[in-house]
């Protein structure tokens, strides 16, 4: 790059180069990436036993359970997108069981998620058909939290985004994907009905109820309403951006790196911000706005 005049080059050569770029990061295993989601599981799992015996005090494990459930999310999300392995390798087992088991945390099936995250790939900003936007629907970080607190209630239109997606879909796949999420929902309510009827009522509302509830918030601003605000552009190099966090890219998730997953999605969570960096240039030669 360095001995490139990239400013020079035609749009075809650039696009050239981008590619190549990116096939840097591809079809390689990120050993992070897969330690994440079994020491999140793992240490998660752990604080149950260890608040319950008194080992552990709650209000020490309450901020873990927050961390844990903030962070559940994102290996499963490298599944969706067969990074660890496609279908047919040998390491295809390993992308379905980190798609599943990092899930559970978050109370959510992996089959829903996928089908619908596919979807927002496939029509990004687009209303009635990115199964995301509806959670979207905000100038400011206060009117996002607020969307996502009233998201909670089985009546809102938000709360029935991506059940529409699925019947829409109307594939036997689909059908699948949500009776799994109905049947996920239930015994999430009933762990926490069995905990509170065995006195353990405050320990299921730390553990589980309202970190997952403030990790959602979380995750929805930044992996949803800040990569893609004010969400009204469509297309390729048009419906992500870049944008800060207040304590750099992992305080983000990785999202200030998300125009490169929009891009490029099967490079692994954890190269996003070097592949970046790298591609930085040939964004900014091309004008794209996402940058």
């Amino acid at each position: 790059m360095t001995s490139v005049d990239i400013t020079k080059l035609s749009d075809a050569e650039l696009v050239r180069m981008e590619r190549d770029i990116a096939r840097k990061y591809m079809d390689k295993l990120s050993i992070p990436m897969v330690v994440w989601p079994v020491l999140n599981l793992s240490c998660w799992l752990a604080l149950w036993p260890l608040v319950m015996t008194g080992t552990l005090s709650l209000w020490v494990a309450f901020p873990i359970a927050l961390l844990n459930i903030t962070l559940s999310y994102l290996p499963s999300h490298d599944a969706q997108h067969d990074i660890y392995a496609r279908p047919g390798q040998k390491l295809r087992w390993l992308n379905e069981a980190i798609g599943h088991l990092s899930l559970i945390p978050l109370a959510y099936g992996y089959r829903i998620l996928r089908l619908t995250h596919l979807e927002h790939h496939k029509h990004t900003n687009k209303p009635g058909l990115d199964p995301d936007h509806v959670f979207n629907e905000g100038t400011t970080a206060l009117s996002i939290i607020w969307n996502n607190i009233r998201s909670f209630q089985p009546s809102s239109e938000s709360s029935k985004s991506y059940s529409s997606c699925l019947t829409r879909l109307g594939t036997a796949e689909a059908e699948r994907a949500f009776l799994e999420q109905v049947a996920i929902a239930l015994v999430h309510m009933g762990i926490l009905f069995f905990c509170a009827y065995h006195g353990k009522a405050l320990e299921a509302l730390l553990l589980w109820w309202l970190p997952l509830k403030l990790a959602v918030i979380y995750i929805r601003i930044y992996l949803s309403w800040l990569p893609h605000f004010p969400g009204e552009e469509t297309g390729r190099y048009k419906d992500t951006r870049e944008f800060k966090s207040w304590g750099g890219v992992w305080s983000s998730l990785g999202m200030t790196a998300h125009i490169v997953h929009h891009l490029h999605p099967r490079i692994p969570l954890d190269k996003t911000p070097a592949a970046l960096r790298e591609l930085y240039p040939i964004l900014q030669a091309r004008k794209s706005p996402l940058v």
